[in-house]
């Protein structure tokens, strides 16, 4: 089985030796210097200039539009895989022959959901984002793909999804939630104006699809999913994470 897991990285960084992962440069066509070893997400059909509001979604799109001849298609990011175990040890991320084995029985390949508990997906989002981009993303699914508003809504009412724009798709569903995804986003974006939005909130793109692939999943109940753990490679400061997160809940304010 061919699967290509994209790792999208925005600097130099050790990379798993796993054949199955490709690292790919983000916003190659922003910073052409920073890196010459891995694949740009600038060649071929691609997005790579709108690296600053789609986030590692240029590499998804990439993949999607380059690599035709896959049977499966991922996307993690440089500090964050899947992975079978607990080790933060890049020698211990998902291999080929286990990404195999789990895709024996199923079509799609998720991180384990993160749940808010005490807040929903909506009220998350816009305590810690600009308002109008989920409420304009809301009107083009309800105008364009009424079929997945029912979805949405669920989505948004819930605690928990499957953030961080990570999953391992075979070449079947990969197409199909592309296709959705990039439609919806491209449509959001000739809608509003972020051009006055923080350098943070003008990752809005990407942002967003974190709440639209549940969505979507929703409606395909046809594919088989199954939730895999995943290890962050770097020392995290939860006391400052919940900090923020209790910040956020309280003010309003403040990034994710």
């Amino acid at each position: 089985m061919n699967i290509k897991v994209l790792v999208a990285v925005h600097k130099n960084y050790a990379m798993p030796s796993d054949p199955m992962y490709l690292p790919v440069f983000v916003g190659k066509d922003l910073h052409p210097d920073v890196n010459d070893t891995f694949q740009g997400d600038n060649t071929g059909d691609n997005i790579s200039k709108k690296n600053a509001h789609y986030n590692e979604l240029t590499a998804l799109y990439w993949g999607w539009k380059n690599l035709p001849d896959v049977d499966a298609l991922g996307l993690v990011h440089y500090r964050r895989y899947f992975s079978l175990h607990h080790d933060k040890d890049l020698s211990k991320v998902l291999s080929t022959a286990e990404a195999e084995n789990l895709l024996k029985d199923y079509d799609v390949i998720l991180p384990k959901q993160r749940n808010y508990f005490i807040e929903t997906n909506e009220s998350h989002y816009l305590h810690v984002h600009e308002h109008e981009p989920l409420e304009v993303t809301r009107e083009v699914i309800n105008k364009k793909y009424p079929a997945y508003a029912k979805s949405f809504e669920t989505v948004m009412k819930r605690t928990k999804a499957h953030y961080f724009n990570m999953m391992i798709m075979k070449k079947q569903p990969l197409d199909e939630y592309c296709t959705w995804l990039f439609d919806i986003l491209g449509e959001v974006e000739k809608r509003i104006d972020y051009s006055n939005y923080t350098p943070y909130e003008q990752r809005v793109f990407g942002f967003l699809s974190e709440l639209l692939l549940d969505t979507w999943l929703g409606c395909h109940p046809e594919y088989r999913t199954v939730d895999v753990n995943y290890v962050f490679m770097e020392k995290q400061n939860w006391l400052l994470k919940g900090g923020k997160f209790l910040k956020r809940k309280i003010t309003g304010h403040g990034e994710h």
